[in-house]
């Protein structure tokens, strides 16, 4: 079921990026982009709330909430950068090479979690560098 949810979230990703280019026109992208967080985290916290989530939250250790206050704030980076680069840039070459992410994301995870990178995840992995490098180049 995993690939189910990935899937909705590369459809989600592609229609943020339309939304946001069409969102952005005339706007400071921080101004931008805090409008959208203020809706991610309604959002988010109506989620939680709805499934009854919250009761968790006192379970979180110190560790826990360190890497989620830092992952939170690399999303928040990511996003300032990504309104910035659509403003300036086309949505067809903002969005796949932000995609970079992906290869990067496999990378990271065989360097800092151990996770074994496979044949066929290393091919996809140069692919999309070579593909990101064909887009800036």
């Amino acid at each position: 079921m995993w690939w189910i949810y990935a899937l909705l979230s590369a459809l989600f990703a592609a229609l943020t990026a339309i939304f946001a280019k069409i969102g952005i026109k005339g706007v400071d992208t921080d101004l931008a982009t805090a409008i959208r967080t203020v809706v991610v985290i309604i959002l988010a916290w109506a989620i939680v709330f709805v499934r009854g989530a919250n009761s968790s939250i006192g379970t979180l250790t110190r560790q826990n909430w360190t890497f989620l206050i830092l992952s939170g704030c690399a999303t928040g980076l990511s996003w300032i950068c990504y309104f910035k680069a659509l403003q300036m840039g086309k949505v067809s070459q903002v969005a796949p090479v932000d995609k970079l992410s992906v290869a990067l994301a496999i990378i990271l995870a065989a360097v800092f979690l151990g996770e074994s990178i496979s044949l066929k995840t290393g091919i996809a992995a140069a692919l999309i560098i070579s593909g990101t490098l064909v887009l800036i180049f």
